[in-house]
């Protein structure tokens, strides 16, 4: 019973003693913010790419433009993004394109601290409403991109004709209809043909080389220590 007396005090005087004796806690805890909102341009190292890349797969890009503030520089020009592939749809028949999602993890700050990061792609060919980027979406869209180059072909043919110089009395109009007939006809054509194949074609992949430049914001403020 003593023993046990004797060892609740020992523990309570060690304890005291630390924080007596410890004094404050002293860390740089100096940190620069950078808002929601703000913009990156990121350089991919490695490809990333829907048909042969994986939910899960890693990347690597780094920054091409620093991140400033009053004090100076933030995050220099070169500092290294880490991230995966969240989530993709592969590409299917009836021209469904495939959909990349890309989940950006964190940044290395010069004195190598890993920031989590929170941020999207704002600027791609094609970016869906749920942050996916993609090339086409599917048989609704191929349709109408045939039927706008059936309407350029039936336009040029036409306009090829009207641009005949007429070297004999009246022969502009006959080339402007035969021209207008034949474009129409053969758009018609381009359409009907290209409409059957995009029901079998599969749609497009989406693929982002290494080299390639993808621009990105912040979706929530990081803070950045600074020494």
């Amino acid at each position: 019973m003593l023993n046990k007396k004797f060892l609740i005090l020992f523990t309570l005087l060690m304890f005291t003693a630390s924080t007596v004796f410890a004094g404050p806690f002293k860390a740089n805890a100096n940190t620069k913010r950078i808002p929601a909102g703000t913009r990156f341009q990121l350089e991919f190292l490695q490809e990333v790419d829907t048909y042969a890349g994986g939910i899960g797969d890693s990347f690597t890009a780094r920054l091409t433009n620093e991140q400033s503030g009053d004090s100076g520089v933030i995050l220099p020009m070169g500092s290294v993004v880490r991230g995966s592939i969240g989530d993709l749809k592969t590409s299917k028949r009836f021209s469904r394109g495939a959909k990349l999602y890309l989940d950006f993890d964190h940044v290395v700050t010069p004195s190598g601290r890993q920031i989590p990061l929170d941020m999207a792609v704002c600027k791609f060919d094609k970016i869906y409403y749920d942050g996916g980027l993609y090339k086409n979406l599917g048989y609704g869209e191929a349709v109408k991109g045939n039927y706008d180059k059936a309407v350029d072909i039936t336009k040029r043919a036409t306009n090829y004709g009207i641009s005949v110089k007429d070297t004999h009395n009246g022969l502009q109009y006959l080339t402007t209809p035969f021209c207008a007939i034949g474009g129409f006809l053969g758009g018609v054509g381009y359409f009907l043909g290209d409409s059957v194949a995009d029901m079998f074609r599969k749609g497009q992949e989406v693929k982002i080389n290494a080299g390639d430049i993808l621009e990105v914001q912040l979706l929530n403020p990081i803070d950045v220590p600074v020494y």
